[in-house]
């Protein structure tokens, strides 16, 4: 049994994750924090773990265990009163819920947000194009997404900086200590009540304002279920975001003759390698590690093992998304992979409701990355490359680059990323 959870393990799970699968593909085991659950790590049994209705998404159906307390879930969010969101409930109130957003989050305004997500693109690339060296997570997939989501939400450009400050601490800290995090969560969620107040107020085209608007049958978010919301989104739709597109360009770099591949591709101004480029990326080193925790409601058996009511259950996506019982040549980055039901983003009703808006700002920036900077190479030996610790993402603390001159001024980079 290869070891879980340690730094080497962080660097290439999936030499661990592919004895699982042979040996022991739910495995009752204990986690760095303490807490015991289930890993579930073959595609089959993930797909239908995902989509099963017994195993609630809401902690209150976790088995008493004073270990386990405070340390489920997104750090410093049960402090803040922020648990009623899509995450932790189930239907009939995600239903309802899931909905209402569904309303106000709709793919006609995800398409809408394209040119603001090219410019942002653009803007972070003009700020290191000129040095020939970058931190790519740092300089580029961690202010993008964090900027993209507080434009859509409506965040106004004066405060954005608070939110990368707090998100910055959440993304750093996620894995460790929880104290700091607590604390920018609590401040992140007093600014939304102050902002979902100003804009009952003072509506705008914006998400905070379509929340509000949102009503079905009737029914409107509460003031704390729009907070949660609005807190959710922001969360789940930066961090995932970051690792995406810092695990691609990790990935791509590694893989040189695939990464010819899509910029000859994108050369020709082409958007069809591009878009099964990133479901690959997705598939193959993917931004979330771990589905979210999951707790049985009722007695169950997942892939023969069985399951007391009050276990979590956590569905190891990275895992299952390597199966070779569904994917054939699994460790092997094909970028036009047509047969790719990844589990990326989930799947049944908890399916990434930001989804769109992830592969949008995935192909915009893998198309600009590739375009402007041809000859992108890491700085640093690919050893040296520090993950960050945590459960449930996997993403990268650093990724130094190197680069020469860009496209020349006045030419202009095709914007395959809509």
């Amino acid at each position: 049994m290869p070891e879980l959870f340690t730094w080497e393990f962080a660097t290439d799970p999936y030499p661990a994750y592919a004895w699982l699968r042979e040996h022991a593909p739910v495995r009752w085991t204990r986690l760095p924090s303490g807490v015991e659950a289930w890993l579930v790590t073959r595609y089959a049994e993930a797909r239908e773990a995902l989509a099963d209705g017994r195993l609630s998404k809401n902690p209150v159906h976790h088995a008493e265990d004073p270990r386990a307390r405070g340390k489920t879930g997104i750090p410093g969010e049960r402090g803040a009163d922020l648990m009623t969101h899509l995450l932790n409930i189930d239907p009939p109130d995600h239903t309802r819920l899931r909905r209402l957003v569904s309303k106000a989050f709709t793919p006609r305004r995800v398409a809408q947000f394209a040119p603001r997500v090219a410019e942002l693109t653009d803007r972070f690339i003009d700020g290191f194009a000129g040095r020939g060296q970058a931190d790519l997570i740092h300089e580029f997939a961690f202010p993008l997404p964090i900027h993209a989501i507080c434009d859509l939400l409506g965040v106004p450009a004066e405060d954005q900086d608070d939110f990368r400050a707090w998100a910055g601490m959440m993304i750093r800290h996620g894995g460790g200590p929880r104290g700091g995090v607590a604390r920018s969560v609590k401040r992140m969620r007093a600014y939304l009540v102050e902002l979902i107040e100003r804009k009952r107020d003072d509506p705008g085209d914006d998400l905070i304002s379509g929340l509000i608007r949102a009503s079905d049958h009737g029914e409107q978010l509460t003031g704390n279920e729009a907070a949660a919301m609005a807190f959710i989104l922001l969360f789940a739709g930066f961090e995932t975001t970051v690792n995406l597109i810092g695990n691609g360009v990790h990935t791509l770099l590694g893989h040189p003759a695939e990464r010819r591949r899509l910029q000859e591709s994108l050369a020709r101004g082409e958007s069809a390698l591009l878009e099964t480029a990133v479901e690959e990326l997705l598939r193959h080193d993917g931004p979330v590690e771990l589905a979210t925790w999951r707790y049985a409601t009722a007695p169950l058996t997942i892939g023969g093992r069985a399951i007391a009511a009050g276990d979590p259950v956590l569905v190891v996506l990275a895992a299952a998304d390597r199966d070779p019982a569904r994917f054939e040549g699994p460790d092997t980055l094909d970028l036009a992979r047509r047969d790719n039901p990844h589990l990326g983003y989930g799947h049944g009703i908890h399916y990434c409701l930001g989804a769109p808006l992830a592969r949008l700002e995935a192909r915009t920036a893998l198309a600009a990355l590739l375009t402007r900077l041809p000859d992108l190479r890491l700085a640093v030996d690919p050893g040296e490359l520090r993950w960050r610790g945590g459960l449930i993402m996997r993403g990268l603390r650093t990724l130094p680059v190197e680069f020469g001159a860009e496209t020349p001024a006045g030419v202009q980079h095709k914007d395959t990323g809509r």
